[in-house]
């Protein structure tokens, strides 16, 4: 069973926002930012906390949306949850979003639980791309996209990026083509520590059991099973 707590993050301009965190059950191990779906911080992204967490790790949820309004969590099980998604998305100023990210990232290595000040990051559709742009600005451990569709138009990125990373992609994904996934791993084919997995069938946001509308359920156990093999590998607990 998991600890759980609400951190709370300054930002380099002094912005304070939330983050919803985790312990493991031994209560201390290697950090993991948890960065969100277009949702908001939504019980599925608490349960990605929480599965983390169950591996040892101390995984922490940024409220990325505060600056737009404390809190936002569109249930992906209601109807009219999408739209409203995508409305708080549009309000999202990306690159303010992944400066408090990399804040948020710097606030859990401080953490005492954190071992080894050692932390990586973990980001789903939205979250795919930030966890991305920000491996590419902070230097975290290990970085794992899960369908980040702004990476493909980003690539010049690739360079920048020193840790080992892993991406996941849905060969159905109507949000990410064949050819900006080909692109993605033609960037990252020399790159030590670097990984890239297709998904058949599995449409964008995969691993939300939460969002019928994408679930894949076949798809979302082997990605996770290659996740917990890559972070087993790159940042042990």
């Amino acid at each position: 069973m998991s600890t759980k707590r609400q951190e709370r993050i300054r930002a380099d301009d002094g912005h304070e926002f939330s983050g919803h965190l985790e312990l493991p059950s031994e209560g201390s191990g290697p950090g993991l930012i948890v960065v969100q779906e277009i949702f908001g911080i939504t019980d599925y992204v608490k349960g990605v906390c929480t599965r983390l967490a169950a591996l040892g790790y101390v995984a922490m949820a940024p409220d990325l949306y505060a600056r737009i309004e404390p809190g936002i969590d569109h249930d992906e099980r209601e109807a009219d949850s999408l739209g409203k998604a995508f409305a708080a998305m549009q309000r999202l100023d990306v690159p303010r979003a992944v400066d408090d990210t990399v804040a948020a990232l710097a606030h859990l290595r401080t953490l005492p639980e954190v071992t080894g000040h050692r932390a990586g990051i973990i980001g789903f559709c939205l979250g795919g791309g930030i966890a991305y742009f920000t491996a590419a600005k902070a230097e975290p451990d290990v970085a794992v996209c899960y369908y980040g569709s702004a990476i493909p138009g980003a690539l010049e990125l690739a360079p920048s990026i020193h840790c080992p990373i892993l991406f996941h992609f849905g060969e159905a994904d109507e949000y990410i083509s064949a050819e900006q996934r080909a692109a993605v791993g033609a960037a990252f084919a020399e790159t030590p520590g670097a990984e890239l997995h297709l998904y058949p069938g599995a449409h964008h946001a995969f691993d939300n059991h939460n969002a019928a509308m994408f679930h894949h359920a076949e798809a979302a156990a082997r990605a996770w099973e290659r996740t917990v093999a890559f972070l087993r590998r790159e940042l042990p607990v």
